[in-house]
């Protein structure tokens, strides 16, 4: 049976940050694969900034195609919205259960507040999280300090967002470094972000 770590995001869009993290994950860790699952509809995020999903899986796609470790999913594109971790778990199990085993992967500060999750107890007793470092997040909440479910990752610390690559692209700034080629291609001939 298959180790797959989920990286659940946005991917407003994909960069080099996500792909650096996720490749350390499945070359560090007993993962075999890990899926990039593109959210449409994340309960904590507001749409209105979001490119179309089948967009955003397309830059995913690109990206990916040097990786066959790293996989695309549009799994949540037909599960209801706005989309929620536990359902999309229980839809892959109810799928995939027989060749996958799937785990979390999340930052520490998605762990600050896994606690805020629906069904987190669920979660937390089924699957397996492979957390990955923040800069200044502090201490995990002591509720998830020692749990055997957690397993903390050492990969590179990742400061670069989509947030800021949208914001830096739309002020006219050479933000290419920070995408994989692929992405910059497509990105710029559909001309995001401006």
């Amino acid at each position: 049976m298959k180790l797959v770590g989920l990286y659940f995001g946005t991917f407003n869009p994909i960069h080099i940050g996500h792909l650096a993290i996720a490749n350390h994950m499945v070359e560090f860790s007993d993962l075999d694969e890990i899926w990039f699952v593109i959210t449409p509809q994340s309960p904590f995020k507001t749409k209105q900034s979001l490119l179309d999903d089948h967009h955003r899986y397309q830059m995913v796609f690109e990206a990916l195609q040097d990786y066959p470790k790293l996989k695309p999913s549009k799994i949540e594109f037909n599960l209801p919205q706005p989309n929620y971790t536990i359902n999309t778990l229980v839809h892959l199990d109810e799928e995939y259960g027989n060749e996958y085993q799937f785990s979390l992967i999340m930052g520490e500060d998605n762990l600050k507040s896994f606690h805020k999750w629906k069904n987190y107890e669920s979660i937390l007793e089924n699957y397996s999280i492979y957390v990955y470092p923040r800069i200044s997040e502090g201490r995990i909440e002591h509720q998830f300090e020692g749990n055997p479910k957690i397993h903390r990752i050492d990969a590179p610390i990742m400061e670069i967002s989509s947030t800021f690559i949208r914001k830096q692209h739309k002020e006219g700034r050479n933000i290419r470094p920070l995408l994989p080629e692929s992405v910059w291609k497509y990105m710029d001939e559909m001309n995001f972000y401006r």
